[in-house]
């Protein structure tokens, strides 16, 4: 038993490459939701947009949501693993709104090793997220947000089981358009491991700002994240969007992903490293009244870029 979870163990870091080498479960959940976030860098927390995916990044951006509108994902996160996600939004009255949500992927077929590395057979391996959303404003222009989530991962036949919980916070002045937030993401434990090693949750803790550039079409996002982990060189901890605002319906956004350039350094024939273009990402979104399409392209693994695309409809 212990030689086949060793296997598969060691075939999900490896789809991980350098960037999860923190050995924490879980880590599909670090993958970006939303579109316009993954467009501005991967990481943004202040976008206030009627937009579900948004709420994934900020529970409290659940908030800015439309009534009865459900969000569809998809993400191609490199070749034969796919990740999907689906949201529903209702607004209860001006201060209270609720959502519900669920996080996929799926890992394809893989095989199956012996310590010998010979082939036994093939297993399968997916993981998935289910939750709820509760947002409420606490004071003027700031809303409180808070998603518990429960975690189920198959490894085979093999199975592991966390519980979680996302906090955020989000201060938004429409007058001058500042938005602040703050957020603290998978916090938990696991309730059940594969075997007798529990692993760590992929906590992380956020804050950002954004900021409309005066009467321009330009807004700039600024996120901080992985505040605890105090041994990154402060550059790891920055990420930046700018997206143009080119009417109330339309936008064009690039972000740039310090942590992640430095996360997918490979080493090429001349011994020189390369990011290959990582941390790089662009995106566009259409918003009309009651359908909202973005599509984002970034890179989170360094075999293959990914395409992200979000599609909402207000009932």
């Amino acid at each position: 038993m212990k030689k086949v979870v060793f296997t598969l163990l060691l075939t999900i870091f490896a789809l991980y490459g350098r960037g999860q080498e923190s050995q924490t479960g879980y880590n599909f959940l670090r993958l970006p939701v939303s579109a316009h976030a993954a467009a501005l860098g991967g990481d943004n927390i202040t976008i206030i947009d009627d937009d579900p995916s948004l709420g994934f990044s900020n529970p409290a951006l659940a908030a800015s949501v439309s009534d009865m509108t459900i969000g569809v994902n998809y993400m191609n996160y490199m070749s034969g693993v796919n990740v999907g996600s689906a949201s529903f939004n209702k607004v209860v009255n001006d201060k209270l709104t609720w959502a519900v949500g669920a996080e996929y992927i799926n890992y394809g077929s893989m095989k199956e090793v012996d310590e010998n590395g010979v082939q036994t057979g093939t297993f399968s391996a997916n993981d998935i997220a289910v939750s709820g959303t509760l947002t409420y404003l606490l004071l003027k222009n700031v809303v409180g947000g808070i998603t518990p989530k429960f975690i189920y991962s198959a490894l085979g036949s093999y199975n592991s089981m966390a519980i979680g919980v996302d906090l955020g916070l989000n201060w938004y002045e429409p007058d001058h358009d500042w938005s602040v937030s703050l957020v603290a993401k998978n916090l938990g434990g696991q309730l059940k491991a594969y075997d007798d090693k529990y692993e760590k949750m992929p906590i992380d803790v956020q804050a950002g700002v954004s900021k409309r550039l005066g009467s321009s079409p330009l807004r700039l996002s600024l996120t901080l994240v992985d505040l605890t982990h105090y041994n990154y060189r402060f550059a790891n901890h920055i990420d930046l969007g700018l997206d143009v605002l080119l009417s109330d319906n339309i936008w064009i956004g690039g972000g740039y992903n310090f942590r992640r350039v430095d996360e997918m350094k490979i080493e090429g024939d001349d011994g020189d490293e390369s990011s290959h273009m990582a941390g790089l990402s662009l995106g566009f979104g259409i918003n009309l009244d009651r359908f909202k399409l973005s599509l984002a392209y970034g890179k989170y693994h360094v075999s293959s870029g990914s395409l992200l695309l979000n599609f909402a409809y207000t009932l």
